[in-house]
Order: structure tokens, then C-alpha cells, then sequence
């Protein structure tokens, strides 16, 4: 899993409540047993005009000019910048495994649901929550100024307008940033105790070697 420390980041805005899981990565798509791939087929209903399946040339497929991915201003977008209750229906983790493959490092939203908010975490995705208030300032700014970025600091909880003209403070959990910050998933942090599980195999077999016919 990639460190995340600071992102200075293009903003991208999906101004949309309630964006489930299905939106983020059809279910069709969920048959592919790899961890990678996703990314082409983020919002696939929205971003073509056709239907998408596993193993299309998604050059050939005709785009959606008015979805927001797919103008010229919000490409190569590191920051997306949602509504209420982002992440909702499905649990599926193809959702942050579709939205980090596209190339987002970050979601802002004013809420998420909570299976979405959580596998981010354990995916290097990094979900913010901001007041309401705050998230409709920023839909205003990306909106105004093209270009729009943020500076994501995750070290100092915040994010701020490029020269620092508005910083809004988040909250995380020791815990979460810790990994975060050290690009560990739940195999990372377990891997970080791999000499201690030999030593205990090494000293369970050796007080029950019958076992080891059994391995």
C-alpha cells in the first residue's frame, strides 16, 4: 500500500448525494479475482455512453461529455470532492480499489457510509469529513477556478487552498493515520511480525512434532 503523507492534489466535483458502491464500480466488473484493472471502469454507467463489460477496449467505448471525469479541466484529478453519504449500498472493495486505480488519493464528502469509509482506509484511499458548509465552499471554488487544487496534509489533519488562504482541520484516528502514513494494509502490519509467527511455529512444532505430518 502506498505511504500518504501530503497531496498536493487536483480537485475533481461529483455533485452528487447518496453515490452507492454500484455507481462506482458495476457489479459486472466484480468478477475479476485480481486487485488491479478497476481504474478504466470507475462510474462506468456515467462516464460511457454504452454498456460496459470485463475485457472491453475501453479506448474504442464512446465517452459521456457531460460527466465531469471526462472533461479536459478535471484530468489527471488527485481529489475528489463528493456529497452526503458517499459509498453507500454494497460493500464491495472494488469501490477504493476502482477509485485509487483512476488515480484518487483522497474523497472528500460531508459523510460516508461506513463499510465504503472503512475499506479506504485499509486501501490507501484517505476519506475526509468536512462540514457541510465547508464541502459547499469547495464545490463553489473548483467550480470558479479552473485548476482548482488542495494540499492534503495528513500529518497536520488538514487541508488547505493552495496558498493557504482557507485550511479546514479533519479528524482521523491514531490508529488509522499511523497506517496510513506508512503505507501498512492489515498484511503490512502482520508482515511487521513475520520473525515472531516463525519463532512460534518453529516452537510449536518442536513441543508437538506429531503435527508436523499434518501441515
Amino acid at each position: 500500500m502506498n505511504k500518504f503523507t501530503i497531496l498536493d492534489g487536483l480537485v475533481a466535483p461529483l455533485d452528487r448525494a447518496n453515490v452507492d458502491t454500484d455507481a462506482i464500480i458495476p457489479k459486472q466488473f466484480l468478477k475479476s479475482i485480481q486487485r488491479t484493472g478497476f481504474g478504466p471502469n470507475l462510474f462506468d454507467e456515467w462516464r460511457y455512453l454504452d454498456h460496459g463489460e470485463p475485457g472491453q477496449d475501453n479506448s474504442r467505448r464512446p465517452l459521456n461529455p457531460d460527466f465531469i471525469l471526462n472533461q479536459a479541466r478535471y484530468q489527471g484529478a488527485a481529489v475528489l470532492l463528493a456529497r452526503k453519504n458517499f459509498g453507500c449500498g454494497s460493500s464491495r472493495e472494488h469501490a477504493p480499489w476502482a477509485l485509487d486505480q483512476y488515480g484518487f488519493r483522497a474523497v472528500i464528502a460531508p459523510s460516508f457510509a461506513d463499510i465504503f469509509f472503512n475499506n479506504c482506509y485499509k486501501n490507501g484511499l484517505l476519506p475526509i469529513v468536512l462540514p457541510e458548509a465547508q464541502v459547499d465552499r469547495l464545490f463553489d471554488d473548483v467550480r470558479a477556478f479552473p485548476g482548482f487544487r488542495l494540499i492534503i496534509d495528513l500529518p497536520q489533519q488538514t487541508v488547505s487552498t493552495v496558498g493557504g488562504s482557507a485550511v479546514f482541520p479533519f479528524e482521523i484516528g491514531e490508529f488509522r493515520k499511523y497506517c496510513l502514513l506508512n503505507g501498512l494494509d492489515d498484511i503490512g502490519l502482520t508482515l511487521r511480525q513475520a520473525d515472531k509467527i516463525r519463532a512460534f511455529e518453529e516452537r510449536h512444532l518442536h513441543q508437538q512434532p506429531w503435527l508436523a505430518n499434518t501441515i
